[in-house]
């Protein structure tokens, strides 16, 4: 049903870019949902869980401090 979700972090990957964060939101609520589309009665509540989920995970990668990162 869903790819594998990458690491976006370095030293796994440098440039990430708002694409690829939301990719990841999404492939999460598809695979917590069982939905790869939802239906239009779920549409919303789909849409909500990704942008939120993108918008926690940019405040992540944003967050972190790596060791050894210069």
């Amino acid at each position: 049903m869903c790819r594998s979700i990458k690491t976006l972090r370095p030293p796994y990957t440098d440039d990430v870019t708002e694409d690829d964060v939301r990719a990841a939101a999404l492939q999460y609520v598809r695979k917590i949902s069982g939905f790869r589309a939802p239906a239009a009665h779920n549409a919303a509540a789909f849409d909500a869980a990704v942008e939120a989920i993108t918008k926690a995970s940019e405040e992540l990668l944003a967050g972190l401090q790596i060791r050894g990162a210069h």
